[in-house]
């Protein structure tokens, strides 16, 4: 069985100038005849049933991200300038200095690599004393921690403080203020 399938001009002004050159031939203008007439088969006229299997595997074109392409050539003279330009280049740093504790080149103002390096594992060391101390997590006091190295003793300001001990020398970056 077919079925026809009549679709009216989306363009009113295509409508209308039709009209009037339908009108200027000597017919008469009566109803309106449909712009567009197909003939198709009646399964398009009732509404398909929507399948929830997904046996259908994607195609490679599915997963490819599509982007426009230039639409003309960069000339070698233009690559060359645009890369050339003074703004990527590497600027020379004015502001080196030499670190007082070690020696290596460093910024000023700015804590030199190597001491930072020296900086965390000692802290890393002494958090690991502090969680021997405390017998496992959350179980911290709500005292301050004052640490003392070898050969130094509490100050009168210490009391009532939880004292770390460490059995080496105090680095000389590591102040007791």
């Amino acid at each position: 069985m077919a079925a026809v399938l009549i679709f009216s001009s989306p363009f009113p002004k295509l409508r209308r100038f039709l009209r009037n050159f339908w009108g200027q031939l000597g017919s008469h203008a009566g109803p309106w005849a449909p712009a567009l007439a197909v003939q198709a088969p009646d399964s398009l006229l009732n509404p398909a049933e929507e399948e929830t299997e997904y046996f259908e595997n994607p195609s490679f074109l599915d997963s490819i991200l599509w982007m426009p392409a230039p639409k003309s050539r960069r000339t070698i003279e233009v690559n060359r300038t645009r890369r050339r330009n003074s703004n990527h280049l590497i600027k020379i740093k004015k502001n080196i200095d030499i670190c007082p504790e070690c020696g290596n080149l460093k910024e000023k103002h700015v804590l030199c690599g190597y001491c930072y390096e020296k900086v965390k594992q000692e802290t890393y060391a002494i958090k690991n004393q502090i969680r021997l101390l405390e017998n496992g997590p959350h179980k911290a006091p709500t005292v301050e921690s004052v640490v003392l190295y070898a050969g130094e003793k509490p100050r009168n300001e210490d009391e009532g403080k939880r004292i770390i001990e460490r059995n080496r020398k105090r680095p000389s970056w590591f102040t007791l203020d």
